[in-house]
């Protein structure tokens, strides 16, 4: 059904994992400023950059550094409100002298990811609810917006393994 064929009374949002990319971004600079200034780091080939739109490579001549790292930029992804559950870190690798750490972001929901949001307000949602998988985001709607905004709640309280936000509210 398409937007011009909805019922006018019914409200929605839609279930998204993205993230800020920009925050993300200032994140990673402030990271790499402060590995290139920490003394724990000094002699270390420490590095910390971008490997893609969605990528982040991690590398330290050793395995504790390139570990400390990681928990660097954490701690920077935290401080800007970014979901670390968006974060998916890959386990350290040696590549010659260096040790390194590949991670990427979640950017959508994937479809099993869609599925279990969908169970949860079938589930346990209030009457009336609807959910739809759309790409790589869930659309709610209902006629009542406290429906909505229990939905909202039901969904902040799951224990999901990756982010979800809600946007676009109408």
């Amino acid at each position: 059904m398409d937007k011009e064929h909805q019922v006018a009374s019914e409200s929605s949002f839609d279930v998204v994992s993205k993230v800020d990319r920009q925050e993300v971004d200032n994140a990673l600079n402030q990271a790499a400023k402060e590995i290139s200034q920490r003394f724990d780091f000094r002699g270390t080939n420490a590095v910390i950059k971008w490997s893609g739109e969605y990528g982040i490579e991690m590398e330290a001549s050793a395995e504790d550094r390139v570990l400390a790292v990681l928990d660097v930029f954490k701690d920077k992804l935290v401080k800007r409100k970014v979901s670390l559950k968006a974060l998916d870190a890959g386990e350290p690798r040696t590549s010659g002298p260096l040790v390194k750490i590949s991670a990427t972001l979640q950017d959508g929901l994937n479809q099993e990811q869609a599925k279990k949001i969908t169970k949860v307000i079938r589930d346990e949602g209030p009457k009336g609810v609807k959910a739809q998988v759309q790409g790589e985001e869930v659309r709610v709607s209902s006629k009542k917006k406290d429906d909505l905004q229990a939905v909202m709640e039901l969904l902040r309280e799951q224990d999901f393994d990756f982010a979800v936000q809600f946007t676009n509210r109408r």
